[in-house]
């Protein structure tokens, strides 16, 4: 699998529905990243769009353990795309360069595995300058 643009990937769900499941995520297995970081948000109201912005360095592994959310992204070459995880199996791989807004509906939940602690210096928080940026690279 090549890991260089967005993209869904459906993770193994073990167990049943008498027990429940597990859903599991692995460095350098089906997270083709070094974990370095793992946040969650929650409480986002359905009418706030969040994210915003792109990073230079950083690579996700996103997941909505509850609920849906969608994602608009535009790599670096222009390419929009949108991306609904709806199943706590399903995550999409954000790579660096890649910018994205974000919409949640009510209750749900996201979960990031990110390759890199917080760096604030790692953000692109202005699309023009985003756009500016890797049109140069």
């Amino acid at each position: 699998m090549e890991y260089n643009k967005p993209q869904i990937i459906t993770f193994d769900k073990i167990g049943s529905s008498q027990l429940g499941y597990i859903t599991i995520a692995e460095t350098q297995k089906n997270v083709p990243f070094e974990i370095q970081r793992v946040y969650w948000t929650y409480y986002t109201p359905h009418d706030v769009t969040r994210g915003g912005h792109a990073h230079k360095e950083l690579q996700q592994m996103i997941f909505a353990v509850s609920g849906t959310i969608i994602f608009n992204t535009e790599d670096k070459d222009g390419n929009k795309e949108t991306f609904t995880l709806d199943h706590p199996t399903k995550g999409l791989y954000i790579p660096k360069l890649v910018w994205r807004d974000i919409q949640f509906s009510h209750n749900a939940v996201l979960l990031c595995l990110a390759s890199e602690i917080y760096d604030e210096e790692d953000y692109f928080r202005d699309y023009e300058s985003f756009k500016e940026t890797v049109g140069k690279k």
